[in-house]
């Protein structure tokens, strides 16, 4: 059995070892960010929207309870602090590395999904009607009777990236990583019967939940879309957590570490 080394594997001593190991990590990672940029960019499909739809598409067009740009800062940033603040009380270089990398692969992956969903969908926002006729005048097309917009070509292209919840799937995806991070460092299954442990794991999945909830509260989405942000990514965590525990599983059976429990 090879000899168990411990001791403090921090930046100045393993940082450049980590880096060159997931180097190719790091650069799939910003090809994923450049394909979720160009994804913001080009046009959503526009879908049609007859004049009889318009009924349910008539909410105030209302600003952001929580503001697109903290939800990075809710999703990504906050939970980075937390594995810093891990880090400089075990100084473990390899688990703040790991820690970063698997969350920003969990929501650029996310991310990526979402928007070309969105993008693909084109599904209007419960605002569309504002976004479309900011006067309030609304026109329509003779023939077909789908709406001949006038409002704002910026607002009108956002206003068809109703499905999925963007808000939903990237907190969700951030804060759900957080999340099982922290399951393992507080050993929260550690059969102890510490209820407090659960209420601490809890807490990220309910910002996570308040933040998809705003988003209808905002009219900015419609309440399928922010489930679907939410599934989309527990459908994700579990197909991680059954590949690793499928994986440690065999890996113990290798080992012939797996036992019976006796009668």
């Amino acid at each position: 059995m090879a000899d168990i080394q411990l001791g403090c594997y921090t930046i100045k001593s393993h940082g450049a070892k980590v880096a060159r190991l997931h180097m190719y990590d790091w650069i799939i990672l910003l090809l994923l960010a450049v394909i979720d940029g160009l994804l913001n960019i080009i046009e959503p499909f526009h879908r049609f929207i007859g004049k009889d739809m318009m009924t349910d598409l008539r909410y105030p067009l209302k600003g952001n309870t929580v503001p697109f740009w903290a939800v990075p800062l809710i999703g990504i940033v906050l939970p980075c602090v937390i594995f810093g603040g891990i880090y400089f009380k075990k100084k473990n270089i390899y688990d703040l590395h790991h820690g970063i990398l698997g969350i920003l692969y969990s929501v650029l992956i996310t991310a990526v999904i979402t928007d070309a969903i969105k993008d693909g969908v084109g599904r209007p926002r419960p605002d569309f009607f504002w976004r479309c006729f900011p006067d309030g005048k609304d026109l329509y097309d003779n023939v077909t009777t789908g709406v001949l917009c006038h409002g704002e070509k910026s607002v009108i292209k956002e206003g068809h990236k109703s499905f999925p919840s963007g808000h939903s799937s990237w907190s969700f995806a951030g804060l759900g990583f957080l999340t099982w991070y922290l399951t393992g460092k507080i050993a929260v299954f550690d059969r102890k019967g510490h209820i407090a442990k659960l209420c601490i794991i809890v807490l990220p999945l309910l910002t996570a939940a308040l933040v998809a909830v705003s988003r209808v509260d905002d009219y900015w989405h419609h309440w399928q879309d922010v489930v679907a942000g939410a599934v989309l990514e527990v459908s994700q965590w579990l197909h991680f957590v059954t590949c690793n525990f499928s994986h440690i599983l065999m890996m113990q059976m290798d080992c012939g570490l797996t036992h019976t429990p006796s009668s």
